[in-house]
């Protein structure tokens, strides 16, 4: 990622906050992670972290533009896609969760992991994001995928 590409990041993210510059001070001089507010410029949507990985894995083709701004937590083992705010969508699936307005999420820097927080895919300050019917039909397939991969219980 080139310095303008991560400071555009920078930027856009911190946006997302009630006051940018403490934001970014909260990265720099904190403990690297400050709270910010979804549904206004993205959602988010949480997934178990194999299904996202999984997930992710599949959005990187030819065929299909570079996956949006994408988290993982490794501590509570989940993956978060960023989305474009829809008050109205539905995210409907096991250990599926999906963050909109009125819902706080921790994020680090673009330019560095905090915690247990890690940017797989760091936003590049275009405001492009994950396509949700991409992102639908990319979870679907990763489903069903490891619902083959994984024995039945008690087997």
């Amino acid at each position: 990622m080139s310095y303008a590409m991560w400071a555009r990041g920078v930027e856009w993210l911190a946006a997302a906050a009630t006051d940018p510059r403490n934001c970014k001070r909260d990265w720099d001089q904190g403990h690297g992670v400050t709270l910010l507010e979804a549904g206004r410029y993205w959602n988010l949507l949480s997934v178990p972290d194999r299904l996202g990985l999984l997930t992710l894995d599949l959005l990187w083709q030819p065929a299909l533009p570079v996956p949006g701004p994408t988290l993982v937590d490794t501590a509570a083992h989940r993956v978060g896609f960023f989305l474009p705010p829809d008050p109205a969508s539905r995210w409907i699936g096991e250990g599926l969760r999906h963050v909109g307005r009125g819902s706080w999420v921790a994020v680090p820097p673009p330019y560095r992991s905090a915690r247990s927080l890690e940017w797989l895919i760091p936003p590049d300050g275009t405001g492009a994001l994950h396509s949700p019917g991409t992102l639908e039909t990319a979870l679907r397939q990763a489903n069903g995928t490891l619902a083959v991969l994984t024995p039945p219980r008690g087997a």
